[in-house]
């Protein structure tokens, strides 16, 4: 299975997004965020600089082409793109008084969600009249940091995870932008902030991330506990019909993509992706590692050579030859994952994800 490696540096890469037709990147790190051409190689195009803490999360909207940004300096920025590769920021009016920490577009770009440190999420939409980007908060019953947010295909229901180890469901609804939407599993009422889910980490950790499946009909989230929950809702204001928890023996996760219904790969602080494969029937598994270490470990004859290599050296010289591959890992990561993506998809399953982590590099996994 061929993977696709670029290294772009060694600054830690926090979230990253492609552009619909995957010629250009964008990778938040730092207090900037960095505009790739893709092909072959990655060439740097442009840098968009308007933040001055760090920028913890940008996405890029498929069909308009804008950029959406937000930092811990409290802001949320929106890159118009230009005819001529430009692009031009305007402020977003978040009114918050903490880190913004995640930020996606929903899928019918009428809107955005931004998580942050200040106990609320801010749901921001164009207000044509005065010409700019405006907010509304949800805030009850959040009672800690948002780690992130995941739209609903319906643009209107937003799943949230957060500190306080819950994952939450709410409606978004506004009125005069959204068109009221068909009755769900998750419930009919459509009112801004109505809770339509609340789920409980089964150990107490924090939520990292939280998704929507691809009918919209279940919700998976990855837990500081090294686990993955997989919630069936029965029907609005009803107990689930099943919630299956996943206990792995890796260290936990940081992000998570739906490959299919019956499918989910995860990755975080062992700098490698896993799937697990199962139904709200017949339960979940943790099926196979993608970039498996233990299968690079096998390798035994090499590090076998490395170890004698090293006691000569000690033998002749007094001191052992560093070897690059002693401190390097078996996996491609060589540090933790920190944000996976859906890359291409092909007969309604995405079998390849986008991967950005804390060692500067961008991997396209084939799954």
């Amino acid at each position: 299975m061929s993977h696709q490696v670029h290294s772009l540096g060694h600054v830690p890469i926090s979230d990253h997004s492609f552009s619909a037709d995957r010629s250009q990147l964008a990778l938040a790190r730092d207090i900037s965020v960095e505009i790739y051409d893709t092909g072959s190689k990655y060439n740097l195009k442009t840098t968009l600089s308007g933040h001055d803490k760090t920028v913890t999360s940008v996405d890029i909207a498929p069909h308009s082409g804008r950029i959406v940004t937000c930092s811990q300096d409290r802001n949320a920025l929106v890159w118009e793109p230009s005819p001529d590769g430009t692009y031009k920021p305007t402020l977003v009016l978040l009114r918050i008084n903490r880190a913004a920490t995640y930020a996606r577009w929903s899928p019918d770009e009428k809107k955005f969600a931004v998580g942050s440190g200040a106990r609320a999420i801010a749901v921001c939409y164009f207000e044509e009249e005065n010409d700019w980007w405006v907010s509304k908060h949800i805030k009850k019953p959040l009672r800690s940091t948002v780690l992130s947010v995941s739209w609903h295909p319906n643009s209107v229901l937003l799943a949230a995870g957060s500190t306080d180890s819950h994952a939450r469901v709410f409606s978004t609804f506004i009125k005069g932008v959204d068109a009221r939407p068909e009755p769900t599993i998750w419930g009919d009422r459509v009112p801004f902030q109505t809770l339509c889910g609340d789920f409980v980490s089964p150990a107490g950790g924090w939520v990292h991330d939280a998704a929507f499946s691809p009918s919209g009909n279940a919700l998976a989230l990855v837990t500081h506990d090294s686990s993955i929950t997989i919630v069936y809702p029965s029907g609005p204001e009803q107990p689930p019909a099943a919630v299956v928890n996943v206990s792995t023996t890796l260290l936990p996760f940081k992000s998570l993509v739906w490959l299919s219904e019956n499918e989910i790969i995860a990755a975080g602080h062992d700098c490698h992706p896993v799937i697990f494969t199962g139904s709200d029937q017949s339960g979940w598994v943790l099926d196979h590692s993608v970039d498996d270490p233990n299968e690079a470990k096998k390798n035994a004859t090499s590090r076998e050579y490395t170890a004698l290599n090293m006691f000569r050296q000690m033998d002749l010289k007094g001191t052992p030859q560093a070897s690059a591959d002693d401190a390097s890992l078996p996996t491609i990561h060589q540090n933790t994952i920190t944000k996976l993506r859906p890359y291409a998809v092909s007969g309604g399953r995405v079998n390849s994800v986008s991967s950005t982590g804390v060692d500067g590099r961008v991997v396209i996994f084939d799954v």
